[in-house]
């Protein structure tokens, strides 16, 4: 199946030449309307800008219009394959973003790998954009650019390799942990309580849910984003896996192929695997996974087996989020005992993708004005999209991308 798809994709990228083009919103058929859109009427509008700035918002399409950043040096799972070969993923999130949320874009896929040459290309841009989304920039790099744009920029900015997906792992966990949950207990409540039923079975719910124990694999972009809005959302205990094992603070150099921590790495690790939340827990995946409740992985492919799996809690919850393969088989997951699986892949259930998150996100950012992105909307959209499924399942615990109700409901809550 997947030979298939790939051939298909190629000849539908060498039929159309790319998936975008440029469309004229007005007519012009003749040298009236030449005369409005273009020499001599629209100096008229350029002279108000020029006296107004604000009112770029009110004559042009900044207010409706996204630039999609790039590098190239961390494409889905193919790594540092350049700007060129990154065209076409950015076309990908381009059309996404019109097809769900009717925002124009354009992918621009920068020649550098340079961070301050990215900053100071992105901030000669602004004028054009009314909000920026920073795609496939590897980390550390990825934090600092995020950072200093968001400080500098008048627009918002996120960097969607971490906040999309750390919002989308947030919704899909939310529903998951509330099913496991449901499973794992029965409440009894008296006839005196029983109005009340509804409410104590929700707190109690969350209350376990948030004492999870979880573990994330990949301490990239996407992991370090995931932890953190996890540690906001109210979970506790967390650890955090790179190629090394789990990052604790103490982590010095465990091989000449393993240098010390990043300082994010130490920064997660004083938020995450201390002597007191959980207990500086040290070694490979395969040790410290055992008895844990959720694995949640943004690695690479095969790093998770059945044996491990078998060794968490019971009723484990697995989000094998590598693309295009996952760190485990849904298939093998649920053969080890596995609850709840999910991947962010189409072709299986419960896909776990930015897709459904940026369409809304930037709808909102640009319909309400914000300033800027935070963990206060990451929290709200996450909650938002966990709630459009209304009676959650083990092989449904998000919405399809296709439910028109998702970009509406996610930019109330953007404010």
């Amino acid at each position: 199946m997947k030979n298939t798809i790939y051939k298909k994709s190629l000849a539908l990228h060498k039929k159309y030449r790319g998936k975008i083009e440029i469309i004229s919103k007005v007519p012009i058929k003749n040298k009236n309307d030449l005369a409005l859109v273009y020499t001599p009427g629209v100096a008229q509008v350029s002279i108000e800008i020029n006296k107004n700035p604000k009112l770029v918002y009110n004559y042009t399409n900044k207010s409706n219009m996204v630039g999609i950043i790039s590098d190239g040096s961390a494409v889905l799972g193919l790594g540092n394959i350049g700007p060129y070969a990154a065209i076409p993923v950015m076309e990908g999130k381009a059309i996404l973003l019109k097809k769900f949320a009717k925002i124009d874009t354009f992918p621009i896929c920068i020649n550098t790998q340079n961070t301050q040459e990215i900053i100071n290309f992105v901030k000669n841009l602004e004028p054009v954009f009314g909000a920026i989304m920073l795609e496939d920039i590897s980390a550390p790099r990825c934090f600092e650019i995020e950072k200093i744009l968001q400080k500098e920029l008048p627009i918002p900015v996120m960097h969607d390799d971490q906040h999309g997906a750390a919002t989308v792992v947030l919704a899909g966990l939310i529903n998951a942990l509330k099913l496991r949950a449901k499973i794992k207990h029965t409440i009894s409540i008296s006839k005196k309580v029983k109005e009340n039923a509804s409410s104590l079975q929700v707190s109690v719910i969350n209350n376990e849910s948030k004492a999870a124990n979880i573990i994330i694999n990949g301490a990239g972009a996407a992991g370090i984003a995931i932890a953190k809005l996890l540690l906001a959302y109210g979970f506790k205990n967390l650890i955090i896996c790179d190629s090394q094992g789990a990052i604790y603070l103490e982590r010095n150099n465990l091989s000449e192929e393993s240098p010390s921590l990043t300082p994010h790495k130490k920064e997660i690790a004083r938020m995450t695997n201390q002597k007191n939340i959980p207990g500086n827990i040290q070694g490979k995946l395969v040790d410290i996974i055992k008895n844990t409740d959720v694995f949640i992985g943004v690695s690479g492919p095969k790093l998770l087996t059945k044996e491990m799996v078998q060794s968490m809690a019971k009723n484990p919850i697995i989000f094998a989020l590598a693309n295009p393969e996952p760190e485990i088989m849904p298939e093998i997951a649920k053969r080890a005992g596995a609850f709840i699986v999910a991947t962010g892949r189409s072709d299986f259930p419960n896909q776990i993708n930015n897709s459904l998150v940026f369409p809304g996100l930037f709808r909102g950012a640009l319909d309400n004005k914000i300033k800027q992105f935070n963990q206060k909307i990451f929290i709200r959209v996450a909650e938002t999209l966990a709630k459009i499924v209304k009676n959650p399942t083990p092989n449904k615990i998000l919405p399809d991308p296709f439910d028109p109700k998702i970009v509406e409901a996610i930019k109330k809550v953007v404010r």
